[in-house]
C-alpha cells in the first residue's frame, strides 16, 4: 500500500506501524528503506526476514537529528562531530561505539553502531512522529531483497515488497546511491563506504586525513553495501572504456537477427549501436545527476529482461567514487 508521504495522516499511520512492530517504507534522499524500530530487536528481525539478509550484516540507524545519537552511542569523538555538524542532515552515516544495552540485532552483533540523520522532509516528519511514540531511531536498509538493486521510487519498493507493505511515497530519491560511511571507531575517520560526500570534503570538514579500510592492521567493523558483490542487477554488468564498448557494439553489429534487445548499453560516449539489438541510455556527464539516475537504469534493463549490461567506465576523479563503486560491485 502506497501512501502519499506529503500527508500528516500517512505519516501518523506510518509512526503507528513502527510502534507496531511493524516495517514501513520510507524515502530518504539516498534510496528508499525498509524502517522498522531500531529498538525493538523482534521489529528489526522482520527486516533481515523479508530482504534474505544475513543476520550478522548490520543495518544503518535513522535518526531525526544529532540529538539521537546518545541513544545509541556510547561516545563521540570531536572529529564525528563535526562531521555531523558539517553534513547532517544528510547522506553521511557514521559508525560509532554502541551502548550495550540498545541496537544490538541492528548492528548485527557488532560494539559499534552506523548513524545517519537523514535530509528527505517525509523520512524527517517520520522520524519526529516516531520519536514521540518511543521509537528512538529506525534501522532502514535499502528496501530490495539482498544483494540487489536499491530502489529509487516508491514503485520499486512495491515491487519488491508487494502491496502488503505500507509504503510512503517521497518522490524520487535526490542522491540515488546510498550514504558515504564513515568509521570513527579508530581514532582517525575511515572510508568504508564512498557515495555523494567525497574524501576531500570529509577531510576539509573535520580537519584530519581520512584513512582506508585497507589501511588498518585490524578488520573494519562490518557494514552495510560493502560486500565485493552488491546492487547488481539480473543481468550480467561489464564495464569498459569507450573505445572497447564502441569495438564490441561493431563486432555485434555484424550478427544482427532480429527481435527484442538482449544488450543495454549505459555510457556518456556518443556511440553507434545497432537499434534493433541494443537498448540504448546515455548516462549524464556530471557525476551527481549519473548517481541520481544510476538504480532506475538497471533496473529499467531488468524490466525489459537485457541479459548483458554494457556501461562505460565512469572516470577516475573524486566525484565519481560513488558511482565507480556501486558499478564495480554490481560487476562483480
Amino acid at each position: 500500500m502506497i501512501l502519499d508521504g506529503r500527508d500528516p495522516a500517512s505519516i501518523g499511520t506510518a509512526a503507528q506501524a513502527l510502534r507496531a512492530g511493524e516495517l514501513v517504507g520510507l524515502p530518504t534522499e539516498t534510496v528508499y528503506g525498509l524502517a522498522a524500530d531500531a529498538g525493538s530487536d523482534s521489529a528489526v528481525a522482520k527486516i533481515f526476514e523479508a530482504k534474505g539478509r544475513p543476520a550478522d550484516h548490520p543495518l544503518i540507524v535513522h535518526v531525526a537529528d544529532a540529538t539521537g545519537v546518545a541513544h545509541f552511542a556510547r561516545a563521540v569523538p570531536d572529529f564525528a562531530q563535526k562531521l555531523m555538524q558539517a553534513f547532517w542532515p544528510g547522506p553521511l552515516t557514521l559508525i560509532l561505539p554502541r551502548r550495550a544495552e540498545v541496537g544490538a540485532a541492528a548492528a548485527g552483533g557488532q560494539d559499534s553502531i552506523g548513524l545517519r540523520c537523514p535530509s528527505h522532509p517525509v523520512a524527517h516528519a517520520l522520524l519526529l512522529a516516531a520519536r514521540t511514540l518511543g521509537v528512538p531511531g529506525v534501522a532502514a536498509p535499502s528496501a530490495n531483497k539482498f544483494g540487489r538493486v536499491s530502489p529509487t521510487t516508491a514503485a520499486h519498493v512495491q515491487g519488491e515488497f508487494g502491496d502488503s507493505l505500507l509504503i510512503l511515497d517521497g518522490g524520487a530519491c535526490a542522491v540515488g546511491i546510498e550514504s558515504t560511511i564513515i568509521d570513527c571507531t579508530r581514532g582517525a575517520p575511515v572510508l568504508l563506504r564512498p557515495g555523494a560526500i567525497t574524501r576531500e570534503q570529509v577531510q576539509t570538514a573535520c580537519g584530519l586525513k581520512l584513512r582506508s579500510k585497507e589501511e588498518l592492521e585490524a578488520p573494519a567493523p562490518r557494514a552495510s553495501g560493502t560486500l565485493e558483490s552488491h546492487y547488481a542487477p539480473n543481468a550480467k554488468v561489464r564495464l569498459m572504456d569507450a573505445r572497447a564498448l564502441q569495438a564490441a557494439l561493431d563486432v555485434l553489429g555484424t550478427h544482427i537477427d532480429g527481435g527484442q534487445a538482449t544488450i543495454a548499453v549505459y555510457a556518456r560516449s556518443i556511440l553507434r549501436t545497432p537499434a534493433a539489438k541494443v537498448l540504448y541510455r546515455r548516462m549524464p556527464d556530471d557525476a551527481a545527476a549519473a548517481a541520481q539516475q544510476l538504480f532506475a537504469v538497471l533496473r529499467e534493463c531488468d524490466a525489459k529482461a537485457v541479459k548483458l549490461i554494457w556501461v562505460e567506465t565512469p572516470p577516475q576523479t573524486p566525484e565519481w567514487e560513488g558511482v565507480r563503486d556501486r558499478l564495480s560491485r554490481a560487476a562483480a
